[in-house]
């Protein structure tokens, strides 16, 4: 049964069949994307692990497959920080994947860039979702991080309007709740009555102003 609200701000609670929202930013607000090729090759490294195909690493070891585990329901990269909506299917899943996403991205930064040292702030933070209400309203808070959110090319948005993007995120969970993409393109653009649970989204972070 739904609750109220989701738990607050670090991952307290892992749990299978569950919605979570994931967020983390770099390292003292430094920027994690510097150019296009840094957003691609973050999303790349989440492919590898939820494509269908199988994917090596450059020793030829597979990576792990976590695609049956987990969906991303929707993301948006900004300059500083990303945002993520997983469901998660099974146990321990979500730290799997969290993992090798960071610490595979971290390695790609730090090489290209010539700098040490951690990239991000901290381990990913993520809050359970219990609540439908709140479930929608993550979804529109997440895809309205950027200004022009209707054409930004790193957010799952292109998806939801019935666009083209990545294969290995499912936005039917979501879309499932709407008549149509028109009908949620209309709640996301509906900015001002949702004002107040936007700011209720954003007392939840941990990370409340990037």
């Amino acid at each position: 049964m739904w609750q109220l609200m989701p738990s607050r701000n670090v991952l307290k609670l892992d749990l299978a069949e569950s919605y979570y929202h994931v967020y983390a930013r770099g390292n003292s607000r430094q920027e994690i994307f510097l150019k296009e090729d840094d957003y691609l090759h973050f999303l790349n490294v989440f492919r590898r692990y939820l494509c269908d195909e199988e994917v090596k690493n450059s020793a030829g070891i597979p990576y792990e497959k976590l695609g049956d585990s987990l969906e991303v329901l929707c993301y948006c990269l900004m300059p500083n920080h990303f945002h993520l909506l997983l469901y998660q299917q099974e146990e321990g899943a979500m730290q799997r994947l969290m993992r090798g996403v960071m610490t595979g991205y971290s390695r790609y930064f730090n090489t290209k860039y010539k700098r040490s040292g951690s990239l991000f702030e901290s381990r990913y933070k993520a809050a359970l979702i219990s609540d439908q209400k709140y479930l929608e309203h993550i979804t529109r808070y997440i895809h309205l991080n950027p200004k022009s959110w209707r054409n930004y090319p790193y957010s799952s948005i292109g998806l939801y309007l019935g666009g083209q993007g990545a294969d290995w995120v499912k936005p039917e969970r979501i879309l499932s709740l709407f008549d149509s993409s028109k009908q949620y393109e209309a709640f996301v653009s509906d900015y001002e009555k949702a004002q107040r649970e936007l700011e209720v989204i954003k007392h939840q972070l941990a990370c409340d102003e990037y």
